[in-house]
């Protein structure tokens, strides 16, 4: 499964980002709302949180539909688990480097 399509993003996404933050170097005036600042980043962790949970709304559906014998098709059920996991894997891995990057920021000299 392709990632891009769970969370939005994509390679143009990407290149725009890096040639924002590269005007924002050399250009570093600009202010937080131009430069795609901490407020859009809440609230595409905001959104990728809201999306996972739904994935996971969506399995734990679909596993109650199966157990009860309502689901015919073993490959609907299969391709929820799989989003829900990848998603879920993913969540996880975005909590763990923020939680890496705060650790190194707090343990820094002032």
């Amino acid at each position: 499964m392709d990632i891009t399509s769970l969370f939005s993003i994509n390679s143009a996404d990407l290149v725009e980002e890096a040639a924002r933050a590269t005007s924002t170097i050399t250009n570093p005036r600009k202010t937080e709302e131009e430069a795609g600042g901490f407020d859009s980043l809440l609230d595409t962790a905001i959104k990728n949180f809201n999306l996972t949970n739904s994935y996971l709304s969506d399995k734990e559906d679909m596993e109650l539909k199966w157990a009860m014998g309502e689901v015919d098709n073993p490959h609907d059920l299969t391709i929820a688990l799989g989003k829900a996991s990848q998603a879920i894997n993913y969540t996880v891995a975005i909590r763990d480097r923020l939680l890496e990057a705060y650790r190194e920021i707090m343990q820094m000299q002032i």
